[in-house]
């Protein structure tokens, strides 16, 4: 019997975003991992450094959902370029751009553009501005295993939810050992789905139009635009 192959929809494009600014996000500042596993704590410190010298990330990445009881199956690829604060994501047929005050999500399917002043939108996400303190406040952190993957080095990091209410398990962030970048994410639920998001390309410092981050709404004059106040 094939899994099922489900249609994306608003909450799974939201999840996407979510996994995927944990990864691009975690090293923008150095967080205090208090009750935490010291050369956890180092190691995610030397990320954070890393990161943050960049002036820009551009990434491409694998998504996948399995839930083997639900018989769920659903990959998606997409890619996303990160400037401070700024970014624009594509996955799930939908391009979003961020330009530091209001939030883009353009789909073409739907015909429409969804505006708003907040960077989010669906209660849950997690954006940048909120991923420090999400991790700092929400997670123990302690080593885990290391595995070899085409000859690279990952090294696995656990994130184990302080909330025993949490839906969420632990999550596993692997990270190269040499390069100090993310390699991929992996959460899983109590309720037995599994979530891994997985860096194909990983590049820095990339030149890039000055108008990547700007919506021209001129382009979408026949979208139904959705304005969130």
């Amino acid at each position: 019997m094939k899994s099922k192959i489900h249609k994306p929809n608003k909450a799974n494009r939201s999840l996407v975003s979510k996994r995927l600014f944990i990864l691009a996000f975690l090293g923008l500042g150095m967080i205090g991992f208090a009750q935490n596993d010291a050369k956890a704590e180092t190691l995610l410190n030397e990320v954070s450094s890393k990161i943050k010298a960049y002036k820009n990330i551009s990434l491409d990445f694998k998504y996948e959902l399995n839930n083997i009881s639900e018989d769920i199956n659903q990959e998606t690829r997409g890619d996303v370029v990160i400037e401070g604060e700024k970014y624009k994501l594509n996955v799930l047929g939908v391009t979003r751009i961020y330009d530091g005050k209001t939030l883009y999500s353009i789909s073409p399917e739907d015909e429409e553009v969804t505006i708003s002043s907040d960077n989010t939108e669906e209660e849950g996400t997690i954006t940048p501005s909120k991923m420090l303190s999400f991790y700092e406040e929400g997670y123990i952190y302690k080593m885990d295993i290391v595995q070899n993957v085409k000859g690279r080095k990952i090294q696995y990091v656990k994130l184990s939810p302080m909330d025993t209410n949490s839906e969420i398990k632990h999550v596993l962030l692997g990270i190269d050992a040499t390069t100090k970048h993310i390699y991929n994410l992996i959460e899983v639920g109590k309720n037995g789905t599994k979530t891994t998001l997985t860096v194909n390309s990983f590049k820095t410092d990339q030149p890039i139009s000055k108008t990547l981050f700007t919506f021209d709404e001129s382009k979408y004059e026949n979208y139904f635009i959705n304005r969130i106040d």
